[in-house]
């Protein structure tokens, strides 16, 4: 049986000795030392943004006297030796003994002990956003020198520490004048993050964020000047009356947005307690191009991750939308997504929430499961009041809410259409005659109907810059056709590979070949209704080029009026009766085209082609007036037939002549 173990009659045990384990193993970690064996437990590691987060502690107890009331100004000094100084001018932190550590102040179990502080009955704070009673001890311990200076009832105490151990007793340094709060000097220690440096403008944007969060407090900033090595200035005073409505508008800078920021505050619903819950505050807008943000605090702390704020603030925007949507009869809101609602938008939100909870010490996510439902419940109703202000406003942001969930699910019904490699050699279509230059300033391209027009616009063209693509006939609806009716459409995929820059989201501005797209159709009924197909098409699935002022209608003649070697060209009857009373007497003879095919391609120069003597008609859609201009487009392009007859009627008597 021994065998079977491992140790044979007679023979030696194989087995190596387990290492002993008795009760002298088992250490007790007291005090600050917990902190300085496993940083990471408490500031998420010893990297640069742990680091920082040292700051981040201070300087957060010190906003939380400014947001309860007892501080208006708050101090952040970066010395040489990579020391950093806060002051605030609030109450204080207690100097007084302390009524269980009898031998030891308040200020000295607050920076040796862990869990201690004034922030967890909430009778000293009612919001903050130092909330575990760790901040101030772990930035003592993981520091080589911390110095501590507290002026309470006009007497200045002093005490200073070394990694957690006090040097000094706490010291009685006279009275002051003039001055209350704490101070804050100290200098990371190399032991645990070696060779890091407090960089200038981390802090810098750190003290700017934290004016942003709270308008009642001025931030003065300062730093050694042999420390900057980029613009962050030595010298700041930082103060911010708009709060979060500054911040955002100074981080859209000259960006375009649906509409004005929105921005405002509110209390929270009381707690079940009955007790106050809070408050909230946002400052939101929606670009038109780019990518959005949604930066949220709590407490006056960034929760980089989100959290249940987050979540009743989404909420509170795609309800609000959505109802608005059905007021309005628009079917297609309810398509409207959270994705749709996020998508360009740029928001601020900053609850102030009595005790949350949040993911670990760093406080990156908010995790109170009540903030969903308050924080919605508190800006739902304001939102709601914001559209009904202003309704142009809101059905311009609804529109562009809506394009963008249309494109999303035709993202999602065209996921299997794998997007051309950049190193792919560009196909163009073979009926495309390209220009020679490549220059997108310079170059053009004409989209003319059929291949006689193509013809002779193809000879009356400069071939270095202008390129000609024929289309046959008319195309599509875009307005009423599937998307898979869309995809499948040749003269489209030809326009569109003609282009270059592609569409929705494969859409790619630095690939467009050419500065302008000119819609070139005969000038009749027939001609005008391939134009608006074609611009139906550009504003669904092109807006940008819209929108920058790449599409262009071109002005060809109807009439060529001749007498004698005079000829002259005429865009319509009205004009061609202008243009018969600059004939002295005798006979004009008058010749109407057909269409672009039968004009010699002289002519289709001279009058069309030319820009030196053309007339274009610079094809726009501006932004403030989205709403309206969908609802014209879904009116005569849709695939709602009543809508066309109820436009008809309405518009019938407006018609002077109708030439068919």
């Amino acid at each position: 049986m021994n065998d079977l173990f491992g140790a044979g009659k007679g023979g030696r045990d194989s087995t190596p000795a387990a290492p002993s384990y008795s009760a002298k193993d088992i250490e007790v970690l007291e005090g600050l030392e917990p902190v300085r064996r496993r940083p990471g437990m408490y500031i998420g590691g010893t990297d640069e943004n742990a680091f920082h987060h040292l700051a981040a502690e201070i300087l957060d107890n010190a906003m939380d006297e400014a947001v309860a009331g007892h501080a208006s100004t708050i101090e952040m000094a970066l010395e040489e030796g990579n020391i950093l100084l806060v002051r605030d001018n609030g109450r204080g932190i207690p100097v007084d003994p302390h009524p269980k550590f009898k031998d030891l102040s308040a200020l000295e179990v607050i920076l040796t002990t862990l869990h201690s502080g004034g922030k967890f009955s909430g009778k000293v704070y009612d919001t903050s956003g130092g909330l575990h009673g760790v901040g101030s001890s772990v930035v003592n311990a993981l520091s080589e020198m911390l110095e501590v200076e507290v002026a309470r009832e006009r007497v200045l105490w002093r005490q200073r520490y070394s990694r957690g151990t006090p040097l000094t007793k706490l010291e009685n340094a006279g009275p002051v004048q003039n001055r209350r709060g704490t101070t804050f000097r100290f200098k990371p220690d190399p032991q645990i993050f070696g060779e890091l440096r407090f960089s200038p403008a981390r802090l810098y944007r750190l003290c700017r964020s934290k004016a942003y969060l709270f308008r009642g407090v001025t931030i003065r900033w300062s730093c050694a000047p042999s420390l900057v090595k980029d613009d962050t200035p030595t010298e700041a005073v930082l103060h911010f009356p708009g709060g979060l409505r500054d911040s955002l508008a100074a981080d859209i800078g000259t960006s375009a947005t649906v509409g004005q920021i929105w921005a405002g505050e509110a209390d929270l619903p009381a707690a079940a307690d009955g007790q106050k819950a809070g408050r909230v505050e946002w400052a939101l807008a929606w670009q038109e191009e780019g990518e959005g943000f949604l930066h949220s605090y709590c407490n006056t702390v960034p929760t980089a991750q989100g959290g249940t704020h987050e979540a009743g603030f989404r909420a509170a925007l795609l309800k609000g939308l959505r109802a608005w949507g059905e007021q309005r009869g628009n079917r297609r809101a309810g398509n409207v997504t959270g994705e749709d609602i996020l998508g360009g938008l740029v928001a601020k939100l900053s609850a102030f929430i009595r005790d949350p909870q949040f993911q670990g010490q760093t406080k990156e996510k908010l995790t109170s499961p009540e903030a969903t439902r308050y924080v919605e419940t508190a800006l739902r109703d304001r939102f709601d009041h914001f559209l009904a202000g202003d309704p142009a406003q809101a059905d311009n942001l609804l529109a562009f809410v809506i394009e963008r969930a249309e494109e999303r699910i035709r993202r999602r019904e065209n996921k299997d259409v794998a997007r051309k490699s950049a190193t792919k050699r560009l196909r163009l279509p073979g009926k495309l005659a390209d220009c020679t230059l490549e220059d997108v300033n310079r170059t053009e391209i004409f989209l003319v109907e059929g291949d006689s027009a193509g013809g002779s616009a193809k000879q009356a063209r400069d071939r270095a810059t202008q390129a000609v693509l024929p289309l046959r006939g008319k195309i599509l609806n875009v307005a009423s056709a599937s998307t898979e009716k869309l995809r499948q459409n040749q003269e489209l995929k030809d326009l569109v590979e003609a282009l270059g820059c592609g569409v929705g989201e494969r859409f790619d501005r630095a690939r467009l070949r050419y500065g302008r797209v000119i819609i070139m159709t005969d000038a009749d009924v027939d001609g005008a209704h391939i134009a608006s197909l074609l611009m139906t098409f550009f504003y669904r699935e092109l807006p940008h080029l819209v929108r920058e002022g790449h599409l262009f209608l071109a002005q060809p003649p109807l009439y060529r009026l001749v007498q004698g070697a005079k000829s002259v060209y005429a865009m319509d009857d009205a004009d061609r009766e202008r243009k018969m009373k600059l004939f002295k007497n005798g006979k004009v003879e008058v010749s109407r085209f057909k269409g672009l095919g039968e004009m010699p391609p002289s002519a289709l120069k001279e009058t069309t082609m030319d820009p030196a003597k053309r007339t274009l008609l610079k094809v726009t859609a501006q932004p403030e007036e989205r709403a309206q201009t969908n609802d014209l487009v879904e009116s005569l392009m849709g695939r709602r037939p009543e809508l066309r007859f109820q436009f008809i009627q309405e518009h019938a008597r407006d018609v002077e002549e109708l030439d068919v």
